[in-house]
């Protein structure tokens, strides 16, 4: 099982970024999501969009280069790529809910059995609102969920079925944790890959909800 937090996040981002395909419209939410960027296979070129009006940022800029007026949805500091575009809020759900982002990484406190979501209502905390997370999470082609596998506490994230207010009610697609690779389907969560350093047994101990295990489970395909 890897125990440093920052090789944890690399894993998730690099085996999410894998699952992206050259020309795509991609939308990354806040946290590790925004790393995936940052380790997309050769060849490939996606266009990030942002749900506040932006289609082809680019990477954070240099310190002293900010623009106040070229953010992301999360208020942090962004670039513009040759191409870009900037439009209103109106047509950037449009995007997204008539489905023409092909996918959208979210981060998640909980996913349960049926593959369901909830990433905006934080315990105890004051929130604005989920943001364009429940469009996303409806609208976008291919829905991945890249988070770490338990809680600081060492609670499991991936759940028999979420105690905190959904995100939607579609299931997502897959679930990437720095453990594992997880398939959600109509018949519940398949355990595709593990991490490196871990094991099967790790995964189940660590894992509140019940997974179907395939006879034969492979390892990501990525180096640490």
């Amino acid at each position: 099982m890897i125990q440093d937090s920052k090789l944890k996040k690399e894993v998730i981002a690099k085996r999410v970024a894998m699952e992206l395909h050259d020309g795509d419209i991609v939308n990354l939410g806040i946290g590790i999501p925004t790393l995936v960027a940052n380790y997309l296979p050769s060849g490939v070129e996606i266009f990030l969009q942002s749900e506040n009006g932006i289609l082809g940022m680019g990477p954070a800029p240099r310190p002293g280069f900010e623009h106040p007026q070229l953010i992301n949805a999360g208020g942090m500091p962004v670039t513009f790529l040759p191409g870009a575009a900037a439009f209103d809020s109106a047509m950037s759900f449009g995007l997204i809910r008539g489905g023409h982002v092909d996918a959208t990484v979210l981060g998640a406190l909980q996913v349960d059995e049926e593959g369901h979501l909830a990433n905006w209502m934080i315990p105890g905390k004051l929130v604005p609102g989920m943001g364009g997370a429940m469009d996303l999470v409806t609208g976008a082609k291919k829905v991945i969920v890249a988070m770490q596998h338990v809680n600081k506490n060492g609670t499991s994230k991936i759940v028999k079925k979420c105690s905190l207010p959904l995100t939607s009610i579609r299931r997502v697609n897959l679930i990437v944790t720095d453990m594992v690779v997880i398939e959600a389907t109509e018949n519940g969560l398949i355990l595709k890959e593990v991490a490196p350093e871990t094991t099967v047994e790790e995964v189940i101990e660590a894992t509140e909800a019940k997974l179907t295990i395939l006879d034969k489970v492979v390892q990501m395909p990525i180096s640490l």
